[in-house]
């Protein structure tokens, strides 16, 4: 099974040294540690760049979602079976990304790190952002779902590019849980160890109250078109022919 790594980086200067270093020195397939750079202004290639990652360009800022979709599409182009996705702000360690991706043997399945928030300390509003989410999302699956806004993951690439998620920002990821569940696809949780910084050195581009209404919107969105296009498959499916 080989494995991309993939790293979607908006105005990460900052921290992107201390997440590239130790996974390209660790990481199995070199050539597959793969840069997205989401319209960043600052020195976010450069860096990229300087510890030889293979850095994919945005003109403009278009999301997370986006820059996921990119990195899979490339990470796809280049022949690998499934790819980590690591946040850039540092707060997931190098180490717990290739362990997150030797946890499961299963290449077909998609692999959601699980975060325990309470002990690593952080942010209130985060933790509370994350159950709601949570909740809302067991719901709509019908699986109860530990951690729904943790970036570390690792996807089966052509599985679930096929799944045609849309939503250009953090939706995308609840978008992709809800499509591999409805697609019936193996949805593997492990936890993993996660560092927040303190508050002033914090690099992060979600919003803990306005993210997850988008999220639950995209959601119920996905849910919707999933539901009739099942329900229109059904009523194909049993038709009752002309005679």
């Amino acid at each position: 099974m080989r494995a991309a790594v993939i790293v979607p980086a908006f105005e990460a200067q900052s921290q992107l040294e201390t997440v590239l270093a130790p996974l390209c020195a660790i990481w199995p397939h070199r050539e597959g540690v793969l840069v997205v750079n989401d319209g960043s202004t600052d020195d976010t290639t450069k860096v990229a760049e300087s510890h030889g990652a293979r850095v994919m360009q945005h003109k403009k800022n278009l999301g997370k979602g986006a820059a996921l979709r990119t990195g899979l599409r490339e990470a796809a182009r280049l022949g690998f079976d499934v790819a980590v996705t690591l946040d850039a702000d540092g707060q997931h360690p190098a180490t717990e990304a290739l362990r997150l991706h030797r946890s499961c043997d299963d290449a077909a399945a998609l692999v959601l790190g699980v975060r325990d928030m309470v002990a690593a300390g952080a942010p209130r509003a985060s933790q509370l952002s994350n159950r709601f989410s949570n909740v809302v999302l067991s719901g709509f699956t019908g699986v109860w779902l530990s951690d729904t806004q943790c970036g570390l993951r690792r996807y089966p690439i052509a599985a679930t590019l096929a799944l045609g998620g849309r939503a250009l920002g953090y939706g995308y990821e609840a978008e992709i849980v809800i499509l591999a569940c409805a697609s019936k696809m193996r949805v593997v949780e492990h936890p993993i160890n996660v560092v927040y910084p303190p508050e002033n050195e914090r690099l992060s581009h979600f919003h803990p109250l306005r993210d997850p209404a988008r999220i639950v919107s995209r959601v119920v969105r996905t849910v919707a078109i999933t539901r009739a296009r099942q329900l229109w498959q059904h009523t194909r499916q049993t038709r009752v022919p002309w005679r």
